[in-house]
């Protein structure tokens, strides 16, 4: 009776919480300042044209009216992490918050909504890109923004490093004519979703590192080449290990053959990232221990399937899992098989 009433209010457009206000709310420099800290998901619970118009950066967008929010916000969402909610005015985000709450969700509500951040001068953009916001070792920010398939934007100490990039696939584009110049650049095998001339010479400049496999270094003249289990010291706070990345499928193994693919190891400033490249499970994931965060492909025949990528992180024993490149995989379970394993399971638009 207790849910029947809730939705019923949710119908309505009513604030589940008006009578418990069971959740916190902070005015816009309150709710700023909460943005800052680690361990926070921001979420806009307007509709999809609404957020595109203009949200702030880094949130997530899951419709509160949508018939579908609360399996998505269970799927997509961490209750180890507070979640910062707003949406236009208040109301909409208030009813998300008493639904989230009641679901096990620690919640705090923007008072006033985006109106409200935007008559404080604070920016919004109509970037919709997804961020993930970390603390290094010692205790620096670094921001992973989800473009789009094997396309990651990874921000640290000022610098821009691109994994990737790709300036359009399908229906989607990214403009990286927008962003500052890389300071490092990988690229990990030669197939057009992740090796673009354009967008390598777009993002570069003299300053930039550019790090690839082998067939790409030929392809481009230039670059930095490293081999499966290659390391090298990009800077004092930056390390990169090349390793396997391939096909174990009898029938696939073509299409990424052992050797000639780099998986990424990124340790910044203490911080471990697995960024698996086009991978199946294969023998080596066994001697990659101790990743903070890791990247790990979905989509048969090229990749894995979800259960390999569900074994393949039982392996690792990642802190965070993203996955990603997985096109038209469903992997909304993936999170809730490896909830015992105590895996941070998010899942972001890496279609």
């Amino acid at each position: 009776m207790r849910k029947l009433f809730t939705f019923l209010l949710s119908v309505l457009g009513l604030n589940t919480a008006c009578s418990q206000q069971n959740y916190e709310s902070r005015d816009v420099s309150g709710f700023a300042d909460l943005l800052r800290q680690a361990d926070v998901t921001l979420l806009d619970v307007r509709t999809a044209d609404e957020y595109g118009s203009g949200h702030i950066a880094g949130a997530i967008n899951i419709d509160v009216k949508g018939d579908d929010f609360m399996e998505r916000s269970t799927h997509e969402l961490s209750k180890e992490h507070t979640i910062a909610v707003y949406c236009r005015s208040g109301r909409r985000s208030a009813n998300a918050c008493g639904m989230l709450t009641e679901a096990g969700f620690k919640v705090v509500n923007l008072k006033g909504g985006i109106e409200e951040w935007k008559s404080q001068k604070l920016a919004v953009t109509t970037d919709t890109h997804e961020v993930d916001r970390f603390l290094t070792k010692s205790g620096k920010e670094i921001q992973f923004h989800a473009l789009l398939h094997a396309s990651i934007r990874i921000v640290y100490d000022g610098l821009e490093i691109e994994v990737d990039p790709v300036l359009k696939l399908g229906n989607r584009t990214t403009d990286y004519s927008s962003y500052p110049k890389a300071a490092y650049l990988f690229v990990t095998h030669e197939h057009g979703d992740h090796f673009d001339k354009e967008a390598i010479k777009v993002l570069s400049s003299e300053q930039t590192t550019l790090v690839t496999n082998k067939r790409c270094g030929d392809m481009l003249g230039y670059g930095t080449v490293m081999a499966n289990g290659e390391r090298q010291q990009l800077r004092d706070d930056i390390e990169v290990e090349a390793v396997p990345a391939y096909n174990t499928t009898e029938g696939h193994l073509q299409f990424h053959p052992k050797g000639r693919d780099n998986g990424y190891i990124l340790t910044i400033d203490g911080l471990r990232i697995y960024i698996a490249g086009d991978t199946e499970d294969i023998p080596e994931m066994e001697s990659i221990k101790d990743i903070d965060i890791a990247f790990l492909p979905c989509n048969q025949p090229y990749t894995m399937t979800c259960d390999q990528l569900v074994k393949a992180a039982r392996t690792i024993k990642p802190k965070v899992l993203f996955p990603y490149h997985f096109g038209q995989t469903d992997v909304k379970g993936i999170p809730a098989q490896l909830k015992s394993e105590g895996i941070d399971v998010r899942l972001r638009h890496y279609e």
